[in-house]
């Protein structure tokens, strides 16, 4: 049996399931639906609390799929996304180290789900289970492709739906949810 698979699947699963529940329930100390979409406003990724879902949404699925070894390069791309979003936003202008509010740990991550869809989610996964062997260098490449297309394409809506919710393009004024109704 190859259960380091199974421990980095669990332990890396189970952690993006507490990031993602906290930003969708509060769970675990988090700031809940409301603090997250504060957060998205302040990182220009309009409409704010939309952006805040999918993030939540994004990691409680994958890491979820990842714990279970389901889909694992989907997983991957979709935790790939949500990582790489967060160096764009948040830590690419620190550095890479951790210590400075870099993206080292979020780079590790990536690291390691594309080394599970290289390497395969193990023996004991629903994908072995289930006969789905998709696997190797392609699987990682199309997972990484997929998480960095994800990732540009939230970022640049978010940033362009901002600027016309403060007036740089069509009318727009936030509703009571926080999300911009244009007017045209």
């Amino acid at each position: 049996m190859q259960i380091g698979r199974l421990l980095v699947r669990l332990i890396i699963g189970g952690l993006f399931i507490g990031h993602g529940t906290q930003k969708l329930f509060g769970w675990f100390g988090g700031p809940g639906p409301a603090g997250t979409a504060q957060m998205m406003d302040g990182l220009k990724l309009h409409p704010p609390r939309r952006n805040a879902l999918a993030a939540g949404a994004s990691e409680t699925a994958g890491g979820v799929l990842l714990a279970a070894g389901l889909a694992t390069p989907l997983a991957a791309a979709s935790l790939i996304g949500v990582m790489l979003t967060a160096i764009r936003t948040v830590h690419l202008k620190n550095g890479p180290w951790a210590a400075n509010g870099g993206y080292e740990y979020n780079l590790v991550l990536i690291a390691a789900l594309l080394g599970l869809v290289d390497g395969g989610p193990g023996e004991l996964s629903l994908d072995r289970a289930l006969g789905i062997h998709d696997t190797g260098p392609g699987w990682a490449f199309g997972a990484l492709a997929t998480g960095a297309a994800a990732s540009a394409l939230t970022v640049e809506l978010g940033r362009r739906t901002a600027r016309k919710a403060v007036g740089e393009g069509p009318t727009s004024v936030p509703n009571t949810a926080g999300d911009p109704v244009t007017a045209d």
